[in-house]
């Protein structure tokens, strides 16, 4: 007898290896990663057009939480462009084979939870872990990904009264 189980996480595959050796039973399981790697970041960072990209990098930068309307002020009030790009490049990764199926979007939009109803999004947000994969893809890019030092002023020098 054989049996597949796709797509399963790893403690789920444990657990099922475990009751099926129990019963005497052979269950061979392979799980898929559907996480995050630095090499599938550079692979989606590199096929997002322009402005998707910089998107990306706004909400790298702002370490994964970046407020939809400084985004808006960013994108001269319009979204759409950049986020139906972010939105496609999952699936079309995963047509590609760049990533398993059942990988999540990295930038997700967080919506008023006051307001349950149609909305406009309120921030795009990432993991921590994610940010940092993202983080080290857009250094292999040729981007500067550092946070954002928020004690420097833009000429480059601190603020007066603090040490750089």
């Amino acid at each position: 007898m054989k049996i597949t189980i796709e797509g399963a996480d790893e403690a789920f595959a444990e657990k099922l290896v475990a009751l099926a050796a129990q019963q005497g039973a052979e269950l061979a399981i392979s799980t898929v990663r559907t996480g995050w790697t630095v090499d599938r970041a550079e692979q989606y960072l590199s096929d997002l057009p322009t402005n998707a990209l910089r998107f990306a990098c706004l909400v790298v930068d702002a370490e994964g939480d970046k407020a939809a309307e400084e985004l808006r002020e960013e994108f001269h009030g319009e979204l759409r462009g950049p986020t139906i790009a972010l939105s496609r490049a999952v699936p079309r990764g995963e047509r590609r084979k760049w990533w398993p199926s059942g990988t999540e979007a990295p930038i997700t939009p967080r919506y008023d939870p006051e307001h349950p109803s149609w909305q406009k999004a309120i921030a795009y947000t990432m993991t921590s872990e994610n940010v940092t994969v993202f983080r080290a893809a857009l250094a292999r890019l040729g981007f500067d990904p550092a946070p954002a030092d928020h004690s420097r002023n833009e000429g480059g020098h601190g603020q007066e009264g603090q040490q750089p």
